[in-house]
Order: structure tokens, then C-alpha cells, then sequence
């Protein structure tokens, strides 16, 4: 399998509730830059928070675009969620927000080694109404 098959089947493995993909995706000493908890290296600890990012978030992905290179691959996706009052604010929960990513994966030898992620929270949050929308968002000017 290349780098790129390897992470498709990453977020396909959110989407199925079954990572037993990440034994052979990533390499053993696996970082998830992005995490927002501590995590041990390698597959258990991406196992751990793709765990909670499913389980918690109920994210669901669905690709938008994706490509590798030599080292990278990247992909942007859409992550469909509900809201957690722990995480999105005070009345978010059970309430549906869809929130664009990016996600950039290092790799070695084909396998997944690093994976950093960018995130829409703020938009996420906004959908929640946990945060005002941004056109009532004042800015100074003098």
C-alpha cells in the first residue's frame, strides 16, 4: 500500500468504527501533533484519540481532496460532528456542526509517521452558537 492508502483507509477507519488498519498504517513511533491530550507513540496512541474523536465527537469525514509526495500526504475534509458542552461550549451538546480540516501526515517507508491537523473550530463553534458569528464580531478602527 502507498502513504496515500494508508491514510485514506485512516479515515475510513473513523468513519467504521474498526482501527485495525493502524497496526500496519503508521510507524511505531507515531506522532499525533494535533492531539489535544498526551499520547503514547505508534498505533495505540493514535488508536486512542481516533477512539475519542469518534466515540465523543462522532465524527464522521468525507474527502474532499487528497494527494501525496515523496514525504507527504495531505488530505482536506469535511468532519461531520455533534457538539460536546465540554469541548464546544455551553449548549452544543447534541447539536450538528460539519467543520472543514486539513491534515498533513509525515511519512517513512510508505508507513504514516507524524500527523499534524488544522481545524475550523471557531466555524464549528459558530454553527454550535457557542461563538458569534463573525460579522457581530466588532473591530476597531481609528
Amino acid at each position: 500500500m502507498t502513504a496515500l492508502s494508508h491514510a485514506l483507509s485512516v479515515f475510513e477507519a473513523i468513519n467504521s468504527g474498526d482501527f485495525s488498519c493502524l497496526d500496519q498504517a503508521v510507524t511505531a513511533d507515531f506522532v499525533d501533533h494535533g492531539s489535544p491530550i498526551p499520547l503514547p507513540p505508534g498505533p495505540e496512541g493514535y488508536r486512542q484519540i481516533l477512539t475519542m474523536v469518534r466515540g465523543v465527537l462522532q465524527i464522521r469525514y468525507q474527502i474532499e481532496d487528497a494527494f501525496e509526495t515523496d514525504e507527504r500526504v495531505v488530505i482536506r475534509a469535511v468532519a461531520h460532528g455533534v457538539g460536546v458542552d465540554a469541548i464546544h461550549g455551553q449548549g452544543a451538546v447534541g447539536k450538528t456542526y460539519a467543520m472543514s480540516t486539513t491534515h498533513i501526515y509525515r511519512t517513512e517507508a510508505g508507513l504514516l509517521a507524524e500527523h499534524w491537523g488544522v481545524r475550523d473550530e471557531l466555524g464549528a463553534r459558530i454553527q454550535l452558537g457557542t461563538a458569534p458569528p463573525m460579522e457581530s464580531l466588532a473591530i476597531a478602527t481609528d
